[in-house]
């Protein structure tokens, strides 16, 4: 009875092991880029990156996921869990739409690289011309999605200073 217990469990070991092999899942608990890029709706997202400033300074999770290493790695796990159901199902979006819990990631990276900047912003500057550095943000290489993360970005930073 044992024996077939731990050849069970040999078993399933091994099988564990080579899936984690072949289909390469340990790439995505790393940082490297172009593992974002395995899926094709994501080609104009990662060039779009990969041309920009950004590059040289950050990788996708360093705007993406919480920079807590448990956060990061549920995030992770919950982020392949529907891109492995979308995969399954075919359900492949043609435009990715960050979600309200994706922009709320963004804009906390987001204050949080760019916190000097932000305190040293001219606060006499209108609502309106903070909108139009939206345009500008859009350069950084993260395409339209990001452009809705800055628009709560900028707002949650108007809204801060008013605070004051």
């Amino acid at each position: 009875m044992r024996f077939a217990l731990l050849v069970g469990v040999l078993a399933l070991l091994a099988v564990l092991v080579v899936g984690v092999y072949v289909t390469g899942f340990t790439d995505y608990l790393g940082n490297n880029p172009s593992t974002c890029n395995n899926c094709h709706v994501m080609d104009s997202v990662y060039e779009n990156w990969y041309h920009a400033g950004h590059r040289q300074w950050t990788t996708c999770n360093d705007c993406h996921t919480p920079h807590a290493l448990i956060p990061k790695y549920f995030i992770k796990a919950l982020s392949g869990y529907h891109h492995v159901s979308a995969f399954l199902l075919g359900d492949i979006p043609t435009a990715i739409r960050a979600k309200e819990s994706s922009r709320k990631i963004v804009q906390e990276n987001c204050l949080r690289c760019h916190e000097q900047t932000v305190d040293n912003l001219d606060w006499q500057m209108t609502y309106t011309k903070m909108k139009t550095s939206v345009t500008a943000f859009r350069a950084t290489g993260t395409l339209l999605m990001v452009s809705e993360v800055s628009r709560s970005c900028l707002t949650s930073i108007w809204r801060r200073i008013n605070e004051c």
